[in-house]
C-alpha cells in the first residue's frame, strides 16, 4: 500500500465535515445571536456566539439532524462559563483594590483632559503620541516603554526626548501667541 489511500480518506472526511457544518451553521447563527442578546450584553453575546459555534464544530459528530436545540444548550453552557469568568474577574479586582487601591490618575483624552493637550497630541505621529502617553499617563520609564513598543531602551529614550520637543512645539501652535501681546507704546493710531 502506498499510503495515499489514507490521505484521500482523510481529505474526504475533512470535506464532508466542513460541508456538514456549512449546511448547519447558517441556520444557527441568527437564532443563537437573538437567544444570547436576550440574556447578556452585546459584546459578551458575540463572544459566546463564537465560542458556541466553535464547540459545535468540534463536536460536529454529536450535532443532531435538528441542531438548533442542541446549539441552544451549548450556548447556555458557554454563557454560564463566561458569566462565571466575569464574576471571578470582578472578585479578583475587588480583592486587588482592597489590598492595593488605585492611585489618582491623570485624565486621558475625553476624561476631562486639557483640550489643547489633546489637540497637540493629535498633531503628533501616533507612535510618538503613544510613547508620551505611556510616559506621562502610565508613568513608565524608557526601558518599560521599550518593552511595550518593542523597541530598544536607547531608542525609547531618544524618541521620548524628541516626542517631548515635538509636543512643546505642537502646544505652542495650538495655543497661539499667548502671553505675547503686542506693545502699543510709541505707536500712533
Amino acid at each position: 500500500m502506498d499510503g495515499h489511500g489514507d490521505d484521500r480518506h482523510d481529505d474526504r472526511h475533512s470535506n464532508d465535515r466542513r460541508a456538514r457544518f456549512e449546511r448547519a451553521a447558517p441556520g444557527l447563527v441568527e437564532p443563537l445571536r437573538r437567544f444570547l442578546a436576550r440574556r447578556t450584553d452585546p459584546a459578551t453575546a458575540e463572544d459566546v456566539l463564537a465560542e458556541t459555534l466553535l464547540v459545535c464544530w468540534r463536536r460536529l459528530e454529536d450535532l443532531p439532524a435538528e441542531p438548533l436545540p442542541y446549539a441552544y444548550g451549548v450556548a447556555r453552557h458557554c454563557l454560564a462559563n463566561a458569566q462565571r469568568s466575569a464574576r471571578r474577574q470582578e472578585r479578583l479586582a475587588a480583592k486587588i483594590a482592597a489590598v492595593d487601591p488605585p492611585r489618582a490618575t491623570v485624565p486621558g483624552p475625553g476624561e476631562g483632559a486639557d483640550d489643547l493637550l489633546t489637540e497637540a497630541l493629535g498633531r503628533l505621529r501616533p507612535d510618538d503620541a503613544e510613547l508620551l502617553r505611556l510616559w506621562a499617563w502610565e508613568q513608565l520609564g524608557p526601558s518599560e516603554i521599550a518593552t511595550v513598543m518593542d523597541i530598544t531602551s536607547n531608542a525609547a529614550s531618544i524618541r521620548l526626548h524628541r516626542a517631548r520637543q515635538q509636543l512643546k512645539e505642537a502646544l505652542r501652535k495650538v495655543s497661539g501667541p499667548a502671553g505675547h501681546e503686542e506693545s502699543r507704546e510709541g505707536r500712533t493710531s
